[in-house]
């Protein structure tokens, strides 16, 4: 495996936690809160650099953000108590298809 889509999957967690730790920033105005939320920004920017030495910067970028929006969206609903229904489970499977589909197509050359 290609270390780069490590680089990047870690990337993606730590952007969930950051996305998980924002909203209780209660809009950067809580220190302790706020200082998580930047380590763990830099944490995934950082790694998603690294991981653009070997993944194509477009491909990295959306798994990227794929993986992000699916772990926000699922911390939300299992944590923070947020509304589900079938569309929005749905949409979500809908990014996972496409993350998995970018990942398979590195394969082809």
């Amino acid at each position: 495996m290609n270390i780069g889509w490590l680089y990047l999957f870690i990337a993606g967690i730590a952007e969930i936690f950051y996305a998980a730790t924002l909203v209780k920033t209660d809009g950067f105005t809580r220190l302790i809160p706020s200082i998580f939320c930047c380590i763990f920004i830099c944490v995934s920017i950082y790694l998603l650099s690294l991981a653009t030495r070997s993944i194509p910067l477009g491909t990295a970028y959306a798994v990227w953000v794929g993986i992000g929006a699916i772990g926000t969206a699922a911390y939300g609903i299992f944590v923070l108590g947020e509304a589900y229904n079938l569309a929005r489970i749905m949409c979500l499977a809908c990014i996972l298809v496409g993350i998995v589909g970018l990942k398979l197509s590195s394969f082809i050359k």
